[in-house]
């Protein structure tokens, strides 16, 4: 049930129109082109991790940047919906599957699911190539690592921490 709610939000997700003025004061004009690029459900997604962060306490501007673009590499993409729904299921039931089809070049019908493996290091390049700070783009790059057993071991495995627990409640 959890998923054909998740399916149906990202079928109907927007940006409220209230959050629009605290997303425009964080990113500047080239970041915020980036955020404006993503699917409607990534800008939603996006916005939900870093208010997550926020409820946490949390105010590092890296941070932040961080939780407003972590997804800004499926911006633009062949990443369609169906792709999603065929990533969740086949990460559920047959992930050497998953694993398989998102190998190699992103071209035809597999590359929604390229797209998917690698946004974490396309969206890291964008971030850069927008003037983001290195510790944000570390974080984007890092967002889908698996947690560290030392995961607390220095400041940028901290930052991380909390936006992979964000990420993965929003």
């Amino acid at each position: 049930m959890y998923r054909v709610k998740q399916f149906w939000w990202a079928l109907h997700a927007r940006v409220p129109a209230e959050a629009w003025p605290a997303i425009e004061s964080i990113l500047t004009a080239e970041q915020l082109a980036l955020f404006r690029a993503m699917s409607p459900s990534d800008q939603r997604h996006n916005l939900n991790v870093y208010r997550a962060v926020l409820a946490e306490g949390h105010t590092n501007q890296d941070l932040l940047l961080a939780a407003l673009l972590h997804d800004v590499g499926k911006a633009g993409s062949q990443l369609r919906l169906w792709h999603r729904v065929a990533i969740v299921l086949l990460r559920a039931f047959w992930p050497a599957a998953l694993e398989h089809l998102s190998k190699g070049e992103a071209r035809g019908w597999r590359a929604g699911f390229v797209i998917h493996r690698r946004h974490p290091e396309l969206g890291a390049e964008r971030a850069l190539a927008v003037g983001c700070s290195p510790l944000t783009v570390t974080l984007i790059r890092r967002h889908q690592e698996p947690p560290a057993a030392n995961s607390a071991s220095t400041e940028e495995d901290r930052l991380l921490a909390v936006l992979q627990r964000a990420d993965g409640i929003s």
